[in-house]
C-alpha cells in the first residue's frame, strides 16, 4: 500500500494547480480518499466534481459523454448510500 501511495503521490506535480477546474476536483480527491478510508470514494469525488466544474465555467461540450454517465452514476450511488 505504501508503494501504490507514493505512486499515486508522485503524480500531483503533473496537476495544473493555478487551473482551478482541474485543481479542486483532484484537491478533493487527494483529500477524501484518506478521510474516507475509501480510494473509490475519492475516485468517485471527482468524477463528480469534474463535470461540474466544467459546467458551472461554461465550457459544458469539453466533457466525454462517458464523463456524465459516469457522473450520473456515482451521483445515483451516493443517493442510494444515505438512504
Amino acid at each position: 500500500m505504501i508503494i501504490v501511495g507514493v505512486l499515486m503521490a508522485s503524480s500531483l506535480k503533473a496537476i495544473e494547480w493555478d487551473n482551478l477546474e482541474y485543481a479542486i476536483p483532484a484537491f478533493v480527491t487527494v483529500l477524501a480518499m484518506p478521510l474516507t478510508y475509501s480510494i473509490a470514494t475519492g475516485i468517485a469525488l471527482g468524477f463528480i466534481l469534474y463535470p461540474l466544474m466544467k459546467i458551472f465555467k461554461g465550457e459544458f461540450k469539453q466533457v466525454h459523454p462517458i464523463m456524465y454517465v459516469l457522473f450520473f452514476i456515482f451521483i445515483a450511488y451516493f443517493v442510494w448510500l444515505v438512504e
